[in-house]
């Protein structure tokens, strides 16, 4: 079985060709980060993601983590990689430099954080959700939890987890039990039970600090009484060394559809005298605090997407250049061939790769303005941008992850019969993605969030931005006066307006009529994830159309480029009009059963 290789070129053109790193690079602290810098980072990441964590990938589906009397043992090679992780300062790459983080742009280590998923997403999720744990500590923790734990998080000694899930409290988190009393010395005894809990317990490091969510005696019902808790496996003395072990116990772990090798926790808080826990922030704001992780885990497992559906496409491209079988369609030759030349065959690795391209574009688009709302001196262009991310997060969790499922299943398909066994390595990228389009919240809760608090709540504005940035590529497009350019000015066009059909509806029936038009909710993901997918394949079509002119001397590489965008706007972006239609006119059929007609 071939192994993951980083998609180098792919990534240098995003970040050079379409402008994002020249853009991030304007901003204050990263006046340094020049081409040399970051191909260095990505092709040292691309070594460890290939020579390191993919080879581990299959071994450590089929061994899976082990949970014994309380202990999860990972599979074999897992510590060793963690160490190397660790060593190569990878957990710190865009954290805060202040707890001995490197400081880098969310947009190179959205890059770096793809080729781990690419290579083996069972291993990157420890590292993502650690990550998300450190943000919150970071923008809301005191100084006593950022001094305690803040340092050897970023250095990846310790790792992170967030607590949310209960048995009896999936996605509604007002339902949430888990309390946490008070006491004199400003701790507080927390009780409880979570579940599904990322790398709830593992043997990788010495300590786990886990953010919980719990009620206070007296907190209001519901969300608004949820507060955020610190809560260690082990507790830390005040010269930073671990002391005893908290009251805090791995009861299993769940075994699962795929990501074997990631442990699935159940942990129980306070089975003695109660976890001991700090207060992150004020009391009875733990869901807003939360959704700090929340949000970075949310466009964290959109990466997930982007790099599992990289892994199914190199995997098929793979087979699909060695496997021999049958004659090639329109030649009048009994000689067999790849089945690479059969033209089902190429519709599908096509439609792989235009997919993912579109995806890692529109990834690196929202970490540059997520760089940019952080960093930027002008406070208007950084409110414009945080309106953008806030808009967009979504859409890279729900339509990424959904993207990725088919991908991977095409996947399979690609190699047929053999593509159902597990030897050829195939079905495992179809298991691993099959729990992304759920957690962090499902889909149908990613598109009821678009439809509701980033489109009707401000009336499409932000939307609006950017429709209007689309419809001025499409401009350019058809100024170019290139037939293929053209035709995929007009794909463009047609899914734009198509797009604008949809806010307008939305925005005028989502008060009134707001059950059937969230029937919708999901179409509308998917329209605005292939509108803004076509996009960004629009513009690498017109970077690709210059070059190309200019006699490059990577013809194949650009040509490539403008073949994709092609087929992306022929292929995908063809649909548009349909979800909007569907999101239009079909709310009420679908709510017009009885629930005993289902």
């Amino acid at each position: 079985m071939s192994e993951y290789t980083a998609p180098l070129r792919d990534m240098q053109f995003v970040l050079n060709e379409l402008g994002h790193l020249d853009h991030v690079r304007r901003l204050p602290g990263c006046e340094e980060l020049g081409s040399d810098l970051v191909d260095a980072i990505l092709n040292e990441a691309g070594k460890y993601a290939q020579g390191v964590l993919s080879p581990l990938n299959v071994s450590g589906d089929r061994e899976g983590a082990r949970w014994v009397d309380g202990q999860v043992i990972t599979p074999k090679g897992w510590r060793e990689a963690y160490e190397q992780f660790v060593e190569g300062g990878w957990n710190a790459l865009s954290c805060d430099t202040t707890f001995g983080g490197q400081g880098l742009p969310r947009l190179i280590s959205a890059l770096v954080e793809e080729m781990w998923n690419g290579a083996n997403v069972s291993f990157g999720l420890c590292p993502m959700l650690t990550r998300g744990a450190i943000e919150a500590i970071e923008l809301r923790g005191g100084d006593l939890l950022k001094h305690t734990y803040l340092a050897k998080m970023i250095s990846g000694e310790w790792t992170g987890t967030m607590n949310l899930t209960e048995p009896q409290a999936g996605s509604d988190l007002a339902a949430v039990r888990s309390r946490a009393e008070p006491r004199d010395d400003g701790t507080y005894r927390v009780f409880g039970q979570k579940i599904f809990i990322t790398y709830g317990e593992h043997d990788l490091t010495d300590n786990i600090v886990h953010l919980v969510l719990a009620r206070v005696p007296g907190a209001p019902e519901g969300v608004k009484g949820i507060s955020l808790f610190v809560v260690p496996k082990f507790l830390v003395e005040a010269d930073g060394s671990l002391g005893e072990r908290n009251d805090v116990r791995c009861v299993s772990i769940e075994h699962k559809l795929g990501i074997h090798a990631s442990p699935t926790a159940v942990l129980a808080f306070g089975d003695k005298q109660g976890a001991t826990g700090w207060l992150v922030g004020e009391e009875n704001r733990g869901l807003e605090y939360m959704f700090i992780m929340m949000n970075a885990a949310r466009f964290s497992v959109g990466i997930e997407g982007v790099g599992l559906s990289e892994r199914a496409y190199q995997r098929a491209r793979s087979y699909a250049r060695d496997r021999v079988q049958g004659t090639e369609v329109g030649v009048k030759s009994r000689d067999k061939v790849a089945i690479i030349r059969h033209p089902d065959v190429r519709r599908m690795l096509l439609s792989m790769k235009a997919r993912t391209e579109a995806m890692r574009a529109l990834a690196c688009t929202v970490a540059a303005a997520m760089d940019s709302a952080e960093r930027n001196s002008d406070r208007q262009q950084r409110e414009l941008d945080q309106a953008f991310v806030d808009l967009m997060i979504p859409v890279v969790k729900g339509w990424s992850t959904e993207q990725s499922v088919d991908i991977a299943s095409l996947g399979v398909q690609v190699h047929g019969g053999m593509g159902f066994i597990e030897e050829t390595g195939a079905a495992q990228h179809l298991r691993d993605a099959r729990i992304t389009t759920i957690y962090e919240g499902t889909t149908g809760i990613q598109a009821a969030d678009l439809i509701g608090r980033k489109i009707a709540r401000d009336q499409g504005r932000a939307i609006g931005w950017v429709i209007e940035q689309m419809r001025q590529v499409t401009h350019q497009l058809l100024a170019a006066d290139d037939p293929s350019l053209t035709a995929i000015a007009a794909s463009l066009g047609q899914g734009v307006r198509a797009l604008e059909q949809a806010v307008a509806f939305i925005v005028s029936n989502y008060d009134s009529r707001v059950a059937a038009v969230s029937v919708g909710a999901v179409p509308m993901l998917e329209l605005f994830g292939t509108v803004v997918g076509g996009w960004q394949l629009a513009r690498s079509a017109l970077v690709a159309q210059q070059c190309l002119k200019a006699a490059s001397f990577e013809q194949d590489f650009y040509s490539a480029k403008l073949v994709t965008a092609r087929f992306y706007a022929d292929h995908v972006l063809s649909r548009a009009p349909g979800l909007a239609h569907t999101l239009i006119q079909g709310g009420d059929s679908a709510l017009a059963l009885g629930d005993d007609q289902f």
